[in-house]
């Protein structure tokens, strides 16, 4: 059995700030900021013992936590690799040529989509039907920073940055 997650005074002085934009009797909206704050400390993402802890703390049922987690695509239930890859597929970014971005990605970090590098540097997560930026086709985000106007020597220069890191 998994050992019980704890969520220590750091962490409780991060949640309890997002607790805090929101009224006393709505703390469920502060699951999905709370929960990606857990995701970042636990190596990018989260498990049921966190889910566990979380509605502990903030009094909210485990099942809405849960159905928070898998629903949201930004959060994790599983281990993934340190950088989290996510390509645009939604109509704009498709004509303009994603399908070519992703492949090239799968190709140059030898994994298709939903795996991670044999040395858990990066993570190309599943398909995401639409991030936001439709008039920067195609766009990819790396760990939720957008990148627009892609070609493949871009994807390149950023792959190679992130891997510096």
């Amino acid at each position: 059995m998994n050992p019980e997650f704890i969520i220590n005074e750091e962490l409780g002085k991060l949640i309890s700030n997002v607790v805090k934009k929101f009224p006393s009797d709505k703390k469920r909206s502060a699951v999905i900021e709370s929960l990606l704050i857990l995701q970042h400390h636990n190596n990018g993402y989260v498990t049921k013992n966190i889910i566990k802890a979380l509605s502990d703390y903030l009094l909210v049922s485990e099942i809405d936590i849960y159905e928070v987690a898998t629903f949201y695509t930004m959060i994790n239930i599983d281990p993934v690799g340190r950088n989290v890859i996510s390509v645009c597929n939604n109509i704009s970014c498709m004509l303009r040529g994603s399908d070519e971005i992703l492949s090239h990605i799968e190709d140059k970090l030898k994994i298709k989509v939903g795996e991670s590098t044999k040395d858990n540097k990066f993570y190309l997560k599943d398909e995401i039907e639409c991030l936001a930026a439709c008039n920067g086709g195609p766009m990819m985000q790396v760990n939720h920073k957008n990148y627009e106007n892609l070609t493949l020597e871009k994807v390149d220069e950023i792959l190679e940055s992130v891997n510096d890191k």
